[in-house]
């Protein structure tokens, strides 16, 4: 957990979002903070994972290598723990709250 690591965020994005839909939890999450859904799709298509542990973000680097899903983890202002999750064939990317998966 801790801090994202330097080297693997970039200002281009390293796989396309596809579709993106979000849940109700995810939704009132964000209005409840006034936070848009782009800033934490932004950190997520650059490799900022957020909050996750560091063999999560090791799944998440083979996973950009490999074709695999990738899964990244925000708070938002409230601390409400927020999950973005993009599919293998990069077909749709999901924000949801953990208890919805």
């Amino acid at each position: 957990m801790g801090e994202p690591q330097e080297t693997c965020i970039q200002s281009k994005p390293f796989f396309p979002l596809g579709r993106v839909v979000a849940t109700p939890g995810a939704l009132a999450a964000l209005e409840a903070t006034g936070q848009l859904p782009a800033l934490f799709l932004a950190r997520h298509i650059r490799g900022d994972w957020g909050d996750i542990p560091d063999e999560d973000r090791q799944e998440n680097e083979l996973s950009l290598r490999e074709g695999f899903r990738i899964l990244s983890a925000y708070r938002t202002r409230l601390g409400t723990r927020l999950w973005v999750i993009t599919e293998a064939d990069r077909s749709s990317t999901c924000l949801l709250l953990p208890e919805e998966y």
